[in-house]
């Protein structure tokens, strides 16, 4: 009887053990679903699945399969932050992604401290995000003071004299337009007007008549695309011909095209992925997997501009959790530091940047220039 019960109580625990090794690792998406980033945020989240059933397939992380928890901080910084909260109280997730925009992802940085969590940051651009002392924060999308020092050398070839810009009245759009304002002045160029715009707006016939008026040869814009639609079909309708860049790397060019059309030939967009030549891209078997798996599901080409962002983001979190050998959030923390591998925009590995002692860690993507031409996007010859 002795031994029967010992038998029974090792064959118990065996399955118990089994049972526990396979429960998921929760990773929590804190996105924009709803609002006026709506579309960037269901990329986003898109590419993200894809990630995690590529490596459920391939047998989980540490032989558990993860499970994404997704949740909408439907474009608001105040619901970004609350949905943070839920998914480390609640969800009991030791890891995060988002939160898209530069505003959405400060509002949650606080509750990253409180709770001690790590979240990757897949898109966000503001030069806060990662020098105000967070040590919980890693970014693999450029700030903007990096995306500025990539452009610098392609400025030189454009020959820019004078240079307006247009941008969000947040973090995102003002931060860029300090960062590239600053690049440009280094170099002696000109910088004149800085026009804003909220997120939701629909007209923005005002600031593009200033713009209009101004004897800059170049605008430089930071918004979500469905607003830069607007933007071009208004800009065409001024009868405005200066050159335009974009920045932000948010723009979704073939999107763009589809719903600007003629509105849109001839401006140029700063991105950190080229799935339209995957074969320049760093990694193109990734490139070619990915962008295959998107169609797959019935997704528009479009959106493999920034889906590519959640499609990497879980990656480099799971690259952190096998590192780590834990599922912790300390563990996974310290982890990230040791990251090393090819995403579809280049190496992602983290350095350390902010005050000392509380780095945050951020990662350097490639930046490319492209162009709307004929209808396509190209890589314009400079």
């Amino acid at each position: 009887m002795p031994g029967r019960f010992t038998l029974s109580t090792a064959i118990l625990l065996a399955l118990t053990a089994s049972a526990v090794a396979a429960d998921p690792i929760r990773i929590g998406v804190n996105e924009p679903l709803t609002g006026a980033f709506a579309a960037s945020g269901t990329y986003v989240v898109n590419g993200a699945k894809i990630a995690a059933d590529e490596i459920n397939a391939k047998g989980g992380v540490l032989g558990r399969p993860i499970e994404l928890v997704i949740e909408d901080n439907k474009s608001n910084p105040t619901e970004a932050a609350a949905v943070a909260e839920k998914l480390i109280t609640s969800d009991k997730t030791p890891v995060m992604m988002g939160a898209w925009g530069s505003s959405l992802t400060l509002a949650v940085m606080p509750k990253l401290m409180d709770y001690e969590t790590p979240m990757l940051v897949e898109t966000s651009s503001s030069g806060k995000i990662t020098t105000s002392g967070n040590p919980y924060v890693f970014r693999i999308s450029p700030p903007s003071s990096l995306e500025a020092e990539t452009f610098a050398p392609i400025a030189d070839k454009l020959a820019l004299k004078k240079v307006d810009f247009l941008v969000l009245n947040n973090d995102f759009g003002r931060g860029a337009a300090a960062d590239f304002g600053k690049m440009l002045k280094g170099k002696g160029v000109e910088v004149g007007l800085v026009e804003t715009m909220d997120q939701g707006a629909q007209d923005m016939t005002a600031q593009l008549s200033k713009l209009k008026s101004s004897d800059s040869d170049t605008i430089m814009i930071t918004s979500s695309v469905d607003q830069l639609v607007l933007l071009f079909k208004q800009m065409a309708a001024l009868g405005m011909k200066k050159r335009v860049i974009t920045t932000g790397g948010s723009q979704n060019p073939d999107q763009i095209i589809a719903q600007a059309g003629s509105a849109a030939e001839g401006t140029m967009h700063l991105t950190t992925f080229l799935p339209w030549m995957p074969g320049k891209t760093p990694s193109p078997e990734a490139t070619d997997y990915f962008i295959a798996q998107w169609k797959k599901r019935g997704f528009q080409f479009a959106g493999v501009t920034e889906s590519f962002r959640g499609y990497d983001g879980i990656r480099t979190i799971a690259h952190a959790i096998e590192k780590a050998g834990s599922a912790e959030p300390a563990a996974i923390t310290k982890a990230f530091w040791s990251v090393d591998f090819t995403g579809l925009n280049g190496p992602i590995r983290f350095a350390k940047t902010g005050p000392a002692g509380k780095e945050s860690g951020q990662s350097k993507p490639d930046v490319y220039l492209i162009e709307i031409k004929d209808g396509a996007v190209v890589v314009p010859t400079l």
